[in-house]
């Protein structure tokens, strides 16, 4: 059972909030030691006050002294983790390529690091680690030779590739701030984010290819260069060999990369320097660009992934998000490489080329963990469990999800279908926001409970609350409120990028001393958290979120005109729809006669392949 005591929070408004955030990752200082975890949870052995008897609940006495002791906590595990290029300082630095990369060289360099799972089933590549290390190297000093460096923007509009890992490490590498945007977003929408950062580089892919159909990135870039009017330069990789046009401002990645060292000396970062933004949706206005720090969401990214997972070296993970949101940042990049760990880049979708794709693959690349969305859950399960049955995944130990809140029916299926009641459902709680998972099951005293459908138990640090309408927080269990969290953590995003009143107003002025995350929940009987869905008008489709502003930007003008034809806004909501929810490729289709009259069918399918929070 989880403990629902509160403490009283001493932060009245939200800077104080921030600033503790602040503070609390400039203690991470001092060089790194090699002290592991251990598999059962974080090692006491970092802290010895709880190596008592197994009579006590050390989980939850950890849990608290997490809450209680935060700083000493995070700080602790800061120096056990990360590699820090300096002695004790108030800000100290590291890199996060030498933490996820150069670190694992020397002993494990010749072990997979990447999988990439391409479009078609049984191509996929193995990639080590010294492989991913010169690819990150070539691209830096790429990179660095073009004028890029510390504090630079650079927008990365890629498939789920080597390349996109090594380009977002190779960023990181020069202190370069990454801004990866989902490969399947409109020239408009490239375009604003490319804007909003001011990122004068761009690295895209001559074309996608997802699901047997080839996606024309270069094509999109072009347009999206044009309306920009600030890109300097972009490089083009050649996943698909297609001979497209080049311009002034373009060069061939490759090429550039072929005559460049395999060695490129990391930039010192500063603990809060930024390692990446990454836009997400609002409920009104242009997206947000969120800010995460270097040292604070790396520490974070691993510590979840190893715990939540139970991750063990040698084990082979597999997150089949996109590397364009932030669930691909931390649990198909970042969390994996930084604890040494073999990660799958699933390129395709879960449908290609038939409804068993997913299953097929756990057999042939032996996988331990999954971690896909309940919407991919839903629609697999309507397809019968012939598709699961047929491929051995006796591999797995692990089954998770995220997302969005997981209904009773997906539960089970997952659950008696594709674990044979054998591997934890592991259903998780977070947002692009908090840069990790902040609510689920795992980590707990071994052998606890795990209840359908919901996150349950708060992560190492992270301290839930529910809050009334009027802000106050509710006391006990069976309370149900909007879900904030009344704690600082070090995987936090620090800002809204160029617009730090806004990420105030948005996050911590609706409830002053807490975070608010725009979601509701239940706090049950028993001290567990069941997610129920976003308060605001943001979409959630498939795990992603999708302001109604943008949406309304793009179909508005159809339903409330009764336009009657086609139009090119309509076939970049079309083709968004079809790369996060790839069967709706079927029916939504070039040349739709009239919008108006197709809506409500169209509307109606979409409930049906996206049963969630509208």
């Amino acid at each position: 059972m989880f403990s629902t005591q509160q403490r009283t929070f001493s932060l009245t408004n939200a800077r104080l909030f921030v600033a503790k955030l602040h503070k609390l990752s400039e203690r991470y200082v001092s060089l790194s030691s090699s002290n592991l975890f251990s598999s059962k949870g974080v090692t006491t052995t970092l802290f010895p006050e709880f190596e008592k008897d197994n009579t006590l609940d050390i989980h939850q006495n950890l849990y608290d002294y997490s809450i209680n002791s935060s700083e000493t906590f995070w700080a602790t595990l800061a120096r056990s983790r990360l590699k820090w290029s300096k002695e004790f300082s108030q800000k100290s630095e590291e890199d996060a390529p030498v933490n996820c990369v150069d670190r694992h060289l020397e002993k494990n360099g010749d072990d997979v690091a990447l999988i990439w799972e391409k479009d078609e089933p049984g191509t996929e590549e193995f990639i080590t680690y010294r492989q991913l290390s010169e690819m990150v190297n070539k691209m830096s000093n790429v990179l660095k030779r073009h004028g890029v460096g510390k504090g630079d923007p650079v927008a990365i509009y890629l498939p789920t590739t080597p390349m996109a890992v090594a380009a977002m490490l190779a960023c990181a590498r020069i202190g370069a701030i990454h801004n990866v945007v989902f490969a399947g977003f409109s020239a408009g929408s490239l375009s604003d984010r490319i804007k909003n950062a001011k990122a004068e580089t761009v690295i895209t892919a001559d074309e996608g290819i997802r699901g047997g159909k080839k996606i024309p990135l270069k094509a999109v870039v072009d347009d999206a260069v044009k309306l920009s009017g600030c890109v300097k330069r972009v490089f083009v990789y050649r996943r698909t060999k297609r001979d497209v046009p080049m311009t002034d401002v373009d060069f061939d990645l490759e090429k550039e990369m072929e005559s460049e060292s395999i060695e490129c000396k990391p930039e010192e970062m500063n603990s809060e320097d930024y390692l990446f933004m990454l836009y997400t949706s609002g409920s009104t206005g242009k997206p947000k660009g969120l800010a995460h720090s270097t040292a604070g969401y790396l520490l974070y990214a691993g510590m979840t992934q190893k715990h939540v997972f139970d991750y063990k070296q040698g084990e082979r993970f597999g997150c089949v998000a996109d590397i364009g949101w932030i669930t691909g940042h931390s649990y198909v990049v970042y969390g994996p490489l930084f604890n040494g760990g073999t990660t799958v880049l699933f390129e395709s979708t879960p449908v290609y080329p038939d409804p068993g794709r997913y299953w097929e693959m756990v057999e042939r690349l032996k996988l331990q963990h999954i971690y896909l969305a309940p919407t991919a859950l839903r629609m697999l399960l309507k397809e019968g469990k012939s598709w699961v049955t047929k491929y051995d995944r006796s591999t797995l130990r692990k089954l998770g999800c995220v997302g969005e809140p997981l209904n009773r029916e997906a539960f089970d299926w997952y659950n008696v279908v594709v674990g044979d009641r054998k591997a934890d459902v592991v259903d998780t709680w977070w947002q692009t926001e908090t840069g990790g998972i902040t609510i689920s099951p795992r980590p707990s005293e071994e052998g606890a409970e795990i209840l359908p459908a919901m996150p349950m138990r708060p992560f190492f640090g992270i301290k839930p609350a529910l809050v009334d309408k009027n802000g106050v927080e509710l006391q006990g269990n069976n309370v149900m409120g909007a879900l904030c969290i009344n704690s600082c953590w070090p995987g936090m995003a620090r800002t809204i990028y160029g617009d730090h009143q806004r990420f105030i107003d948005t996050y911590f002025k609706p409830f002053k001393g807490y975070y608010f995350s725009g979601d509701g929940a239940v706090r049950d009987k028993q001290g567990y958290y069941r997610i129920t869905g976003r308060m605001d008008d943001v979409l959630n489709v498939s795990g992603h979120r999708l302001g109604t502003a943008e949406i309304e930007d793009v179909i508005g003008v159809h339903v409330i005109s009764g336009v009657a034809s086609s139009s090119s806004d309509f076939r970049d909501f079309r083709s968004l729809l079809e790369q996060l929810v790839p069967p709706l490729g079927a029916y939504v289709i070039s040349g739709i006669a009239s919008f108006s009259s197709d809506f409500k069918e169209f509307m109606s399918l979409l409930e049906q392949l996206v049963p969630t929070q509208v």
